[in-house]
């Protein structure tokens, strides 16, 4: 050991197991359906610009911790968004708009899936509208006008920006693009799941006949996590061990499969771990992630800079890799995992395992990510 063993211990807040556990590929696809999954896959590859991200193997890493493989899918390469919300967001716009010049769309966002909304928007040639909370960094509210969006800042948090654009696009008859779902409003965050299943389509293409033992999900409101295991029902033979990882502050997918129904996190801190600190698990996903899920485990913000730090120098793989906040978590929650032998036995991780995580963003915010990886 090298790495890792610098007397560093790699924490976790809280491991938990679903009890009602079980992966049906049918009922999945209620929520999802193969026709979706195919047709966001057979549209997005014909995006001018598209290619699939890399997929990285964190060899040192796996060395480390003694597991066959540990994949790392390097988001920070998607388009020129730097985060799988590129493939949601802009999709839905697509969906919706069906070639109308004159409807204007909106959403609500922490960042990554606004700039999708608005990439999608100027590829369209439609304005857009994007509220964000006071607590989405400048840069990030930037980076939208940037790409020709009007960005309306609210007070308060995430869900107080979410009832201000519902309020404000209602009123003006703007076309809403979320990738929350609630009553009756369901089909337009179908679509963004359906776009971020393309993830899985080009994993299981770049996988070289290795079978995935383990995946971990990060989970915001859930979109990606459910999109996801979505894309296992399409395309894997051999189901792999699901995990969710959430922030400690914002474990609402956690809290939701305990309790066996959907559970809304009273968030009394925001996680640096931004586009994950989300209150409430949507609808559509939640139908997918309540039996889908095996596992669930949580973390505190401590070890985000150092995970950042050591994906950006090669520590953990012959490749230097630029990591957002929101990319650390699945590397953290492995390592946590590894050393707590307890829950390695449970998840049977060993030297046959091969584990998928995802790096769902790159250096979306050029600033924090310097302050974090620079304070280690």
């Amino acid at each position: 050991m090298t790495i890792l063993s610098n007397g560093h211990l790699w924490k976790y807040s809280e491991f938990i197991v679903n009890k009602n556990y079980s992966f049906k590929k049918e009922q999945i696809f209620k929520s999802l359906s193969k026709k979706e999954i195919d047709d966001a896959y057979s549209k997005i590859k014909k995006w001018k610009g598209y290619s699939p991200t890399p997929l990285v193997n964190l060899n040192k890493l796996s060395k480390e911790l003694n597991l066959k493989n540990i994949f790392y899918k390097d988001e920070s390469k998607r388009f020129d968004l730097k985060s799988f919300k590129a493939l949601g967001g802009a999709y839905a716009v697509e969906k919706i708009s069906k070639g109308n010049k004159d409807i204007i769309v909106s959403t609500a966002t922490a960042g990554n899936h606004g700039r999708s909304v608005a990439w999608g928007a100027k590829r369209l040639g439609l304005k857009c509208k994007i509220f964000i909370s006071e607590f989405v960094s400048d840069a990030r509210g930037q980076a939208m006008v940037n790409l020709g969006a009007e960005v309306i800042k609210v007070k308060g948090n995430y869900e107080n920006s979410l009832i201000e654009c519902i309020k404000q696009s209602t009123k003006n008859g703007w076309q809403i693009v979320q990738d929350v779902a609630w009553d009756n409003y369901l089909s337009v965050p179908k679509y963004t799941m359906a776009g971020y299943s393309v993830m899985m389509k080009e994993i299981v293409d770049q996988l070289n006949n290795n079978e995935i033992t383990h995946i971990i999900l990060q989970a915001g409101v859930g979109g990606m996590a459910g999109a996801l295991i979505a894309g296992i029902a399409r395309y894997l033979r051999c189901i792999p061990i699901t995990i969710v990882v959430e922030p400690d502050s914002a474990a609402c997918v956690l809290e939701s499969i305990r309790s066996g129904k959907i559970e809304k996190i009273d968030i009394k801190r925001e996680s640096l771990m931004g586009g994950m600190s989300c209150g409430e698990v949507s609808l559509v996903p939640w139908e997918i992630l309540k039996n889908s899920v095996k596992y669930c485990i949580s973390l505190p913000d401590d070890d985000i800079a150092t995970t950042m730090k050591f994906l950006g120098n090669g520590s953990f793989s012959n490749k230097k890799i630029i990591a957002g906040e929101n990319s650390a978590p699945g590397v953290i929650s492995l390592i946590a995992s590894c050393e707590d032998q307890k829950i390695k036995k449970e998840l049977n991780l060993n030297s046959n395992s091969n584990v998928l995580v995802i790096g769902c963003e790159g250096d979306t915010d050029k600033e924090m990510y310097k302050k974090l990886v620079n304070q280690i």
